[in-house]
């Protein structure tokens, strides 16, 4: 089976292809109308042939965009009667705490769209009103004269009994995209369910669209998708679970850093993705922090994902001066198009990739992706502009000023994943990677108080290789909402089961087969009357009360003698498979890369080399600027591993 891991993000299209001997890697400009445009046009520059003995794993941002601009499909809101109103009100927490006249904000779905209906169940799984055949029939007459593109039902407490939502979905029109709330999420907290199980209906349609395009393409070949847990589906199955790929690309990188830190033997890592558009920072363990509590958009999605917090700075963002008179970088981007100015496809403004241009962390002559070539003046006069406005004395000094402010929104997210969470970077190798991560590393492990860092080997397309070691899987959950000395091993056992079924059902659905199928189980637990709860691994009862004490008492500085309440049950199933992917530096074209005067390329060093003093290396994906005070040192398998050097 040949292996082609692809990652779209929002200016380069990222390649890395294994034939079962070697790698390739590749780049081509982001096609953001059409996605699958840059896609054919980088299977076509790679020379790939289009068979059923190619694998693509694709990691996405059409989800992921069409929320962040607004343009998903026009999607209608069901619910019970009195309760329209959820998605709009939300959980009335003000983003601005102290700001008295806060700008209102657009209901996620307009009041129109909103309908309500019978079918509601209590807290304990009794029928309170039952559907009636009137109420469908309302509800029909209602979609008829809205004519949506999607329906998101979500119905109270459908988590203990889904009957109703799925008598209502039997009843929708074959040609509107129905999503239901007991399927997409069936936990408890009838807002983040809500918010969920629209998103899933908002971007569904258009996902299901841009796949059925896409495979279309592709002909016979396979194509799953990166989900935003880390783990594959299948491509049918992520368009009707759409809201689950809204971290697709991002959960790559960090599947990548996970499988590497073992490669480094480094248990403990920062991840740092900086890419064109956004930077991704996260936190490895060992293991993948999942969350199900992360936000889009302001958004809630509960669905399970990696931990990752994500800021608007990347290569592409933004240089400008505010009114004040003072300099601002980001959020806004160059994207693909027109790029930074750099590119020479028409961009007008400063970015942070110009300025590194003119503070020589790039080199003049190389190229980006192999194929874009650098215009140093272009580069220089939107730099000379923002001198002026700043009225500097050289744009070097501006330039420098717009690399200082990117690092300190980037140090300050590396803060939000470490420090703010009690936790100390310094214990930790700060990993860089995307295509612009090699040309911050040292200066902002230096403002964390770290020592060591690493590029590792295909840092620029490292979203893209973590789409070919990522195992197929699912994450599932159900609420229980009961103190855990009220059920028994049994009981949660039984719903464990139940859950693993379900995972085994989607995996089989895609042609696996059960061998090798690894079950993970976890208890989400509160003490009686708190809003948030703790992950522990499943053993018993007992074993995850104990852990539970111990978590909290770690996590807040205190433990209490109250009830344990039983929240959720977790399982995740994954098929614990392991790509064996080659190791080291392909040197087969050494005889074309030649040093420049102030860089060297990294398929020229020898392992074991060490650089000292200010250096630049690069290849063909990205570059990495390493600071005087660095020192530099390639391993066996092509990984640059970074250490401060002691003043």
């Amino acid at each position: 089976m040949q292996l082609l891991g692809i990652d779209t993000g929002g200016t380069f299209t990222d390649f890395v292809y294994f034939d079962g001997n070697e790698i390739k890697t590749h780049k081509v400009l982001s096609s953001s109308d059409a996605p699958e445009h840059a896609i054919l046009q980088g299977i076509r520059e790679l020379g790939i042939a289009l068979s059923a003995d190619l694998h693509v794993i694709h990691g996405s941002t059409v989800a992921t965009n069409a929320v962040l601009e607004g343009k998903g499909a026009k999607t209608v809101y069901i619910s019970n009667r009195g309760f329209r109103d959820v998605l709009t009100i939300g959980r009335q927490a003000r983003k601005e705490l102290y700001n008295l006249s806060p700008v209102p904000q657009p209901p996620p779905v307009p009041v129109d769209y909103c309908l309500e209906t019978g079918g509601r169940i209590t807290a304990q799984g009794e029928v309170l009103e039952s559907l009636s055949n009137e109420d469908i029939v309302q509800l029909l007459k209602e979609i008829k004269d809205i004519n949506p593109e999607a329906v998101a039902i979500n119905l109270l407490f459908s988590y203990l009994d889904s009957r109703y939502e799925q008598q209502i979905a039997a009843a929708m029109p074959e040609n509107i995209f129905v999503s239901c709330s007991s399927r997409v999420l069936p936990v408890y907290r009838e807002y983040e369910r809500g918010i969920t199980t629209w998103l899933n209906a908002y971007v569904g349609p258009l996902m299901q669209g841009y796949l059925h395009r896409l495979q279309s393409k592709l002909d016979k070949t396979r194509l799953s998708i990166m989900r935003s847990s880390g783990n594959t589906c299948d491509a049918e199955q992520a368009g009707q679970e759409a809201v689950h790929l809204l971290l697709s690309g991002p959960a790559g990188g960090l599947t990548a850093a996970q499988y590497l830190s073992r490669q480094l033997g480094r248990k403990k890592i920062l991840t740092f993705d900086m890419g064109g558009t956004s930077t991704d920072v996260a936190l490895v363990d060992a293991q993948l922090e999942l969350t199900g509590h992360g936000h889009i958009a302001n958004y809630p999605v509960a669905v399970p994902m990696v931990n990752i917090h994500t800021i608007g700075a990347g290569g592409g963002s933004i240089a400008y001066v505010d009114e004040g008179g003072l300099l601002q970088v980001g959020p806004e981007s160059s994207g693909a198009s027109p790029g930074p100015a750099c590119y020479g496809q028409g961009g007008q403004q400063a970015t942070v990739t110009d300025a590194n241009l003119i503070l020589g962390r790039i080199p003049k002559e190389i190229k980006f992706g192999e194929s874009l070539s650098i215009n140093f003046g272009l580069s220089e006069a939107v730099i000379s502009q923002l001198a002026n406005k700043l009225r500097l004395d050289s744009i070097q000094e501006a330039a420098q000023g717009i690399v200082r402010i990117a690092n300190e929104h980037m140090a300050q997210a590396l803060r939000v994943i470490s420090v703010e969470r009690g936790i100390d970077p310094r214990e930790f190798t700060l990993m860089a990677f995307g295509g612009a991560g090699g040309l911050h590393v040292c200066e902002l492990a230096e403002q964390l108080g770290m020592t060591q860092a690493v590029v590792p080997n295909r840092a620029g397309v490292l979203s893209a290789l973590g789409m070919l070691v990522a195992k197929p899987g699912r994450q599932l959950a159900r609420t229980l909402g009961c103190l855990l000395e009220e059920v028994s091993n049994d009981s949660i056992e039984n719903v464990i089961q139940q859950l693993a079924q379900q995972g085994k059902d989607a995996l089989l659905k895609e042609g696996h087969t059960t061998t090798g199928m690894v079950i993970n189980a976890s208890l989400d637990l509160c003490y009686r009357g708190q809003a948030h709860t703790l992950e522990v691994i499943w053993g018993d009862k007992t074993l995850c009360e104990t852990a539970f004490h111990q978590l909290h008492q770690e996590r807040y500085g205190h433990c209490l003698d109250s009830p344990v309440e039983l929240v959720n049950v977790r399982v995740g199933i994954t098929l614990n498979r392991d790509i064996s992917l080659p190791t080291g530096i392909n040197r087969a074209d050494l005889q074309e890369r030649h040093n420049g005067e102030n860089y060297v390329w990294r398929k020229e060093i020898q392992p074991g080399q060490r650089l000292t003093g200010e250096k630049i290396i690069c290849d063909t994906e990205s570059t990495v600027w390493i600071a005087p005070d660095w020192v530099a040192e390639l391993d066996q398998n092509g990984h640059l591993i970074l250490q401060k050097v002691n003043n």
